[in-house]
């Protein structure tokens, strides 16, 4: 490493005007990147680490964003003087960016190799035919597993991670000295999340650029970077190496983060939150292997409240349109009860058949055949009447709060509609006051009723979404990837109460997630899917403890485990 810093930010003190006042987001922001060396900034949604990144790009809106002090050098030269025509220069050139989502990063209506030659002849002086080659050279580079195919294919028709990989690809295109990796897993599969984080570290070593990687995951970070910050509220709490940072940090937020993620080593009673942790409340009680047993024995003593039996989805597909259709099985064949007050976890990868398996149970997709039974009822074979009168009893919380809650509609209204369309209680004054007692009950305020989505926090948005789901007073809940794109200590705040609501209303529920780590911490047992089959079933923590098969011990050995 370098005595000359590539990326300096001194004092950088940064807010945003609104009307007549000025919302500071960044106080005294001071550190440095160094050539060849891979920098983790970690902190929660709001503590200002996206902002500071922003800030050096230059992508800040200029009109409404005050920089009250300090200077942001970028190889001793200031970024802060410089004009946007400047600044275009060195974006995609010198200094270049991943972000956070894939899908909405990249152009729909554009092939994806096209999306990476339009860089190359952007900021050099190729011919169209040696960016093409050079194109297919860095999709290889990114162990895209076929570069002829994705460079002729659009964003839709590959996955997650090989969107990623081309997000990647278009990033590295010109060399850049920096690479600034916003959240870039944060919504992939563990295994494609390990894989990313391989392939950067691969590149960091091929090419000697330097990354600034964004997360709000510590021990994620840990396993990618050199030295870490740790940000609070626009403030730098902490700073050193990965390995200090980790195993023997010094400020109370910092500790808080690493609690607040599911132990892989036992399973505490209540996870300890960030507001927890910093109130010096004392952690919850570990569950003892007795007191769990119990509870299963209660559980699996009763009858089973939904009953699949050898449930098949298929999809068709023709290759051209004279060509021979092709067949997908989405999920085949596969059979397996979940009793009252269960939690049963589903976990695999994207892709595997798992959300298709939740849209079968929810009626939102026909089964291509097989039966699923709810307390003896055939729902397969139900009229559209019948099942409207079940929707009561069966509903999901999704994994995107804010797409699926209604943006004309008050946070009041989005709860007391569901009320009034399976005709609770006798008017809407008292749809109105249980609708309080609801957000009271997840963790929100009275006078949030009247508000807006987007007034509110992902996590908030999330706890609204239980809200309305629990409005009507369910049996038995899907939960479709419901923490998978929240912090690791809102998603902490999340799972607790999803326990506590399963307590109170003895709620069922099935827990659809790519993330091990969690599934294994709220489940009861766990199902592990793979290619539309069920690889392993067990008790979550024997299945964790004692995989049976090498794709389950793939998932655990892919989870984060910190230096």
């Amino acid at each position: 490493m370098q005595n000359s810093p590539l990326l300096t930010v001194n004092n950088l003190t940064l807010g945003f005007r609104k009307q007549h006042e000025i919302n500071t987001v960044l106080h005294n922001i001071t550190f440095s990147v160094f050539p060849n060396e891979i920098l983790g900034i970690v902190g929660e949604s709001g503590s200002g680490k996206s902002v500071t990144n922003l800030a050096v790009l230059g992508l800040l809106p200029k009109r409404n964003t005050d920089i009250k002090s300090g200077e942001i050098l970028f190889e001793e030269k200031s970024l802060l003087t410089k004009n946007e025509k400047e600044l275009q220069k060195i974006r995609g050139n010198e200094i270049s960016m991943i972000f956070q989502e894939p899908m909405s990063s990249l152009n729909p209506s554009m092939r994806c190799g096209k999306q990476v030659t339009e860089v190359l002849l952007r900021h050099t002086n190729c011919t169209k035919q040696e960016a093409k080659e050079e194109t297919l050279r860095l999709l290889n580079q990114v162990k895209l597993p076929r570069p002829e195919a994705t460079f002729k294919a659009y964003p839709h028709e590959i996955s997650g991670g090989q969107k990623q990989r081309v997000m990647i690809a278009m990033a590295i295109a010109c060399k850049p000295k920096l690479l600034i990796a916003d959240e870039p897993t944060t919504a992939l599969d563990v295994t494609v999340q390990k894989e990313i984080i391989l392939l950067l570290k691969d590149l960091q070593q091929q090419t000697g650029m330097s990354i600034l990687f964004i997360s709000h995951d510590l021990s994620l970070v840990s396993e990618i970077a050199n030295r870490v910050l740790v940000m609070y509220r626009g403030k730098i709490v902490e700073e050193g190496s990965a390995k200090a940072i980790f195993k023997t940090p010094k400020k109370d937020y910092t500790k808080a983060l690493i609690y607040a993620r599911p132990s892989t080593k036992e399973r505490l009673a209540k996870l300890p939150t960030v507001k927890d942790f910093l109130s010096g409340k004392a952690l919850s009680q570990p569950v003892s292997k007795e007191t769990r047993s119990q509870e299963h024995e209660r559980i699996y003593s009763k009858t089973p409240l939904l009953e699949i039996k050898n449930a098949s989805k298929e999809y068709y597909s023709k290759v051209s349109f004279f060509g021979k259709t092709e067949t997908l099985k989405a999920v085949n064949d596969v059979s397996f009860k979940i009793y009252e007050g269960e939690t049963l976890g589903l976990v695999g990868e994207s892709g595997c058949g798992k959300s298709t398996l939740g849209n079968l149970i929810l009626q939102l997709d026909n089964t291509t055949s097989g039966s699923i039974f709810y307390k003896g009822t055939d729902l397969t074979a139900l009229s559209s009447k019948a099942l409207r009168s079940l929707r009561k009893d069966i509903q999901i919380i999704f994994q995107d709060p804010y797409s699926s809650l209604n943006p004309r509609l008050t946070v009041g209204r989005s709860i007391t509609e569901a009320m009034q369309v399976h005709k609770l209680y006798k008017n809407s004054s008292e749809r109105k006051m249980e609708a309080i007692k609801l957000l009271e009950e997840v963790g929100l305020l009275p006078e949030h009723f009247n508000r807006y989505p987007h007034e509110f926090s992902g996590g908030q948005r999330q706890r609204i979404g239980i809200a309305r789901t629990i409005a009507v007073r369910p049996k038995f809940i899907v939960c479709d990837e419901s923490v998978s794109a929240l912090d690791i200590s809102v998603q902490a705040q999340v799972l607790n109460l999803l326990n506590t609501l399963k307590t109170t209303y003895g709620f069922t529920y099935l827990f659809i997630s790519h993330d091990l780590a969690v599934v294994k911490y709220i489940s009861d047992r766990l199902l592990v899917m793979r290619n539309g089959i069920f690889e392993e079933t067990g008790e979550a923590d024997a299945v964790y403890e004692n995989p049976q098969r090498a794709y389950t011990k793939a998932l655990i050995d892919a989870i984060p485990k910190g230096i």
